[in-house]
């Protein structure tokens, strides 16, 4: 019985045992293949120094000087204005992700992609199966035995990325998905760490506050304001007391705190390409952008609207559709959430999408708090026919997307979207 086989065949023995894979700075890894004189470089991949725009990605030897994913690059450039910027490539890095998860694939029987640098294996029941004839007769008993036969897939996980494909990642293991991601971020630079059943509080509570996923700088601000430094202390807070902070999320973030978070990857979500039908009129055609870090740079967010507006009119020509309602989704870095929409004369060209969506955002933003995330959707699909006052909106859409079909995505944009850069 082949590897896949026996992974189908898995069932839990214990306790779940769900690990994180992250590729460490995985633009910037993956520019240093393409590109070895980058290597031990100070790299920064997302524009040109200076212009408008947003840190798709950033080399630890900048991240030493305070240069983060999601600053903008004025902001960088001045921190580091020795470094080397390099625009993004998606669809470069889109292909290189999809060889991860193929190589994940062989590991274990359920693979969850969360982004485009980051996945969730579900190991649980596949101890057996990379238990070593050592590690079954160890005195640690079975729990521990258990331990080490996945820490040990882990690792050879992490290998067979890099000996396979050249890019270098970490691995966190734990009994649930927040654990085993804050692990894989203490695992960082290519390393693995388990988390045993059991000690989850015990190795989050020394952790500082913002080292646990969904507190943000704003969330982070609130909690030392209220004498939490580390999430030890937080896991000793009442639920009401969090609520203050955290509204209707204070139940989960007490949960998650303490290690108690589900053993579940959850639902796979499509993190490479899209699913666009030809002539799919059901439904709608949505974009999200949640940002590594909050945003409030303006020309930031303009540049983030204006290229989720290009992606969906795109969408909607590969599937010749256009669309009468288009929605912005809007979310504060407190969670807070709102959606906005408005109905227009039927459209798939973001030189008339754009300009209704910059509107809406104007006047939805009515607070100051930095954002999480954006969306845009296209919905009231159909197959339209267009005034001849538009024709030339139409024409330009081909040629883009034929351009596109060529060279990819990321080749051709309108200036917003780039910040003012060219290529």
């Amino acid at each position: 019985m082949g590897m896949a086989s026996e992974l189908a065949r898995a069932q839990p023995l214990s306790a779940p045992r769900i690990c994180c894979l992250d590729l460490d700075t995985f633009f910037v890894s993956v520019e240093r293949l393409l590109d070895p004189t980058l290597e031990g470089k100070p790299v920064v991949v997302g524009g040109k120094p200076g212009s408008r725009g947003v840190v798709t990605a950033a080399s630890y030897e900048v991240r030493r000087l305070g240069v983060k994913s999601g600053m903008s690059l004025i902001e960088a450039s001045k921190r580091a204005p020795n470094a080397i910027y390099l625009p993004t490539r998606h669809e470069i890095y889109g292909t290189y992700a999809e060889r991860v998860r193929e190589i994940a694939r062989r590991f274990a029987p359920k693979v969850l992609v969360a982004s485009i640098d980051e996945m969730y294996l579900d190991f649980s029941g596949c101890e057996r199966l990379y238990r070593s004839g050592d590690a079954a007769s160890g005195n640690g008993g079975e729990d521990r035995a258990g331990d080490v036969a996945i820490e040990g897939a882990a690792l050879q996980l992490t290998t067979a990325v890099f000996d396979e494909i050249g890019l270098p990642s970490s691995v966190g293991v734990a009994t649930s998905k927040v654990v085993a991601k804050v692990a894989s971020a203490l695992a960082k630079p290519r390393g693995v760490m388990l988390v045993p059943a059991g000690v989850e509080r015990a190795v989050l509570a020394p952790l500082p506050v913002r080292s646990f996923p969904g507190i943000g700088p704003v969330a982070e601000a609130r909690l030392h304001a209220a004498g939490y430094q580390t999430l030890g202390a937080v896991a000793e807070a009442s639920v009401e007391d969090l609520q203050n902070i955290f509204g209707a999320w204070a139940a989960s973030i007490s949960r998650g705190v303490q290690g108690l978070g589900s053993g579940d990857v959850g639902r796979e979500r499509p993190a490479f390409a899209e699913h666009d039908p030809e002539g799919e009129t059901v439904g709608s055609i949505s974009n999200e952008r949640t940002f590594r870090e909050d945003v409030t740079d303006p020309a930031s967010i303009e540049a983030v609207l204006c290229g989720l507006c290009e992606r969906v009119c795109w969408r909607a020509r590969k599937r010749h559709v256009k669309a009468r309602t288009v929605t912005l989704k809007l979310r504060y870095a407190d969670f807070h959430t709102l959606t906005r929409s408005q109905t227009t004369m039927a459209t798939s060209s973001e030189l008339e999408l754009y300009p209704i969506v910059k509107e809406m955002f104007a006047a939805a933003r009515t607070r100051s708090l930095p954002i999480r995330l954006l969306g845009v959707q296209l919905s009231n699909l159909g197959m339209f026919e267009q005034l001849p006052l538009f024709d030339r909106n139409e024409r330009v859409g081909a040629v883009v997307d034929s351009i596109r079909a060529r060279f990819g995505f990321a080749m051709v944009s309108l200036a917003t979207g780039r910040g003012g850069q060219r290529r």
